[in-house]
C-alpha cells in the first residue's frame, strides 16, 4: 500500500513540471499546501489539535520535561521534530516545539522528491513571499534574501517545484504559528550530500548567518533558531513499494528491537554536540558505500547532519559553548495512543501495524 501523501506529491510534481503553479510568477506568491489530511490547515483544527494534545498528553510531557530540567523559559537554539500525521506524531511535535520561541526560524527540511528532480549536493531554497498558515499567511523572513546574496552559487539552488511538493516543512508551521502569530521562516531543504560537502556548505552558511545576526544584533535562541525536520525509521515489509525495511522482523519482538535501535541512534547525537557525533549519526543511517542510499531508513539522514553541522560552526563563530542535546520524546505510528482527529476533517495518510510503522524523534539543543 502506497501512502496517500506520496500520491498527492506525485500529482503535484507533475503539475509543477507543467508550470500549473502560476502563482510562482506573482510577487505575492503563496506556497500552498501539500497535505490537508494529516496536518491541520485551518485555525479551528490547529487549536483543537493542540488543546487535545495538552489535555491527553500534557501531564506526561510535563513530567518528562521536569525530569530533564526543561522549563517554559527554555529556549532551544536547535530542535529536531517529526513531520508525520498529527494523529500519530502530534504529541511528539508538542514535546519540542513550544520551546522554539524565536520570531525567525530556519527550517531544515527533507527533500523527499529531490532524486526525481535530479537535485543533490546543494541546499534548496524557495522564492515564495508567504507560506500558508492556519491563522494567516506566514511571511518568509527577508533574511532569506540576505543569505542568497552572500551564498556562493555553487552551494544552493532555488526550486519552487521541489519546495512545493515537499511536506516536511509545512507540517511544523501550524505548531510554530500557534504560539507566535508573527513567526517568520526560511525553508532550506537538504537533498543527498556527502558529509564533506555538508561541512563545507555548512561552514559557509553558518558564517553568513553569524554576520547577519551580528548586523541585526540577534541572539541565537531568542531572536532566531533552527528546526530540523525528520521522521525516524520507516519500518516494515508492507507499503514501502518493493522494499523490505524489517531488519528485525515484523513480530512484537522485532518491534521492540527496532525501537531500542532507534533510541541508540537518538542517543548518538545527545550530550556535547560535535562533528564526531554527527558522523556517528550518519554512520547509522547512510550507506557506507553510497551516500544516496539508506542504511537505516531515517528520512532526515541529510537534514539532521547538515543542520547540526551549521549549528556546530555557528556556535564556534559566535564563540559560544558547545550545544548540548537532549532527547525530548519518541513515539511510533504503531503506538496505540493515536490522537482523535476524524471529527476535525483530518485523518491519516498511512496504515499502522507491525508491518508498516514510522518512528518520531524529538530532540532539543541549547
Amino acid at each position: 500500500m502506497v501512502k496517500i501523501r506520496w500520491f498527492i506529491l506525485s500529482v503535484l510534481l507533475i503539475l509543477a513540471d507543467f508550470q500549473v503553479f502560476s502563482q510562482n510568477h506573482n510577487k505575492n506568491k503563496v506556497r500552498g499546501l501539500v497535505d490537508v489530511v494529516g496536518y491541520a490547515s485551518e485555525k479551528y483544527q490547529t487549536d483543537s489539535i493542540i488543546n487535545r494534545i495538552e489535555r491527553i498528553y500534557g501531564a506526561s510531557i510535563a513530567r518528562y520535561h521536569r525530569k530533564a530540567g526543561i522549563t517554559k523559559e527554555t529556549q532551544w537554539k536547535v530542535a529536531i521534530c517529526p513531520h508525520d500525521d498529527y494523529a500519530y506524531a502530534g504529541r511528539v511535535y508538542q514535546s519540542v516545539l513550544p520551546n522554539v520561541q524565536s520570531p525567525v526560524v530556519f527550517v531544515f527540511g527533507v527533500a523527499h522528491k529531490a532524486r526525481q528532480l535530479g537535485i543533490q549536493d546543494k541546499i534548496v531554497f524557495d522564492s515564495y513571499k508567504y507560506w500558508h498558515g492556519p491563522y494567516r499567511r506566514i511571511k518568509v523572513s527577508p533574511v532569506r534574501e540576505e543569505l542568497l546574496k552572500l551564498l556562493p552559487n555553487e552551494d544552493y539552488i532555488v526550486s519552487d517545484t521541489l519546495q512545493q511538493v515537499e511536506h516536511s516543512v509545512e507540517a511544523i508551521l501550524p505548531f510554530l504559528q500557534h504560539q507566535n502569530r508573527k513567526i517568520r521562516i526560511v525553508s532550506i531543504l537538504v537533498p543527498a550530500m556527502t558529509l564533506s560537502q555538508m561541512q563545507q556548505s555548512a561552514d559557509t552558511l553558518a558564517g553568513i548567518i553569524a554576520s547577519i545576526a551580528h548586523k541585526h544584533k540577534w541572539e541565537w535562541g531568542k531572536d532566531y533558531s533552527f528546526v530540523i525536520s525528520s521522521d525516524a525509521v520507516h519500518y516494515g515489509d508492507q507499503g514501502w513499494g518493493d522494499n523490505n525495511y524489517a531488519s528485525y522482523g515484523v513480530d512484537t519482538a522485532g518491534y521492540r528491537k527496532a525501537v531500542e535501535y532507534e533510541l541508540k541512534i537518538m542517543q548518538s547525537i545527545t550530550g556535547n554536540l560535535s562533528d564526531i557525533l554527527v558522523k556517528n549519526f550518519s554512520g547509522y543511517t547512510v550507506d557506507d558505500n553510497d551516500y544516496t542510499k539508506y542504511k537505516w531508513t531515517w528520512c532526515g539522514r541529510y537534514s539532521i547532519p547538515y543542520g547540526l553541522y551549521v549549528a556546530i560552526r555557528l556556535q564556534n563563530k559566535l564563540g559560544l559553548p558547545q550545544l548540548r542535546g537532549k532527547i525530548l520524546g519518541y513515539a511510533t505510528s504503531h503506538d496505540p495512543k493515536t490522537l482523535p482527529v476524524s471529527d476535525l476533517k483530518m485523518g491519516v495518510t498511512a496504515p499502522q501495524s507491525l508491518r508498516h510503522w514510522v518512528g518520531y524523534p524529538a530532540l532539543g539543543f541549547k
